[in-house]
C-alpha cells in the first residue's frame, strides 16, 4: 500500500472514531445544557407537562403521543420515533424539522451540545 492510501485510511479511521465518540455524548454535560430547556420541559416521572411536553422517557417515544399534552397537529402528524437521529435533526432546527410545531426555539447549533443533550435524555427512564 502506498503512503497516500495509508494516510487516507488512518485519517478516515480517526474521523470515524471521532464522529462515534461525539455521537455518544456526555449526559452530565447534557444535563447542564438542558437547563435552558427546563424552563419549558419537565423531566420527571409524574407525566405532567408545563409549557412543553414532559421529556421523561422521550427516547423511543413517537412524537405527539404523550398523554395529556396538547400537541400541535404538525407534531401529532409527524409520527417521528425519537431516536438519536430524529432528536438530533429536531434539536438542530425545530421549526424547519417539523414545520407548524409549537416550540418557539431556533435550535441547538453545536453538534456536541446536541449529542450531550440526547445522551442526557436517554438517561431519563
Amino acid at each position: 500500500m502506498n503512503k497516500l492510501a495509508i494516510s487516507l485510511a488512518v485519517a478516515g479511521l480517526a474521523f470515524s472514531i471521532s464522529a462515534t465518540a461525539q455521537a455518544a455524548g456526555d449526559p452530565v454535560k447534557g444535563k447542564a445544557t438542558f437547563a435552558q430547556c427546563a424552563a419549558c420541559h419537565k423531566v420527571d416521572n409524574t407525566g405532567k407537562s408545563t409549557i412543553g411536553p414532559n421529556l421523561f422517557k422521550v427516547a423511543g417515544r413517537v412524537s405527539g403521543t404523550l398523554p395529556g399534552f396538547a400537541y400541535s397537529p404538525a407534531m401529532k402528524n409527524a409520527k417521528k420515533t425519537w431516536n438519536d437521529a430524529a432528536l438530533d435533526a429536531y434539536l438542530t432546527a425545530p421549526m424547519t424539522n417539523i414545520p407548524g410545531n409549537k416550540m418557539p426555539y431556533a435550535g441547538l447549533k453545536n453538534p456536541a451540545d446536541r449529542a450531550n443533550v440526547i445522551a442526557y435524555l436517554k438517561t431519563l427512564k
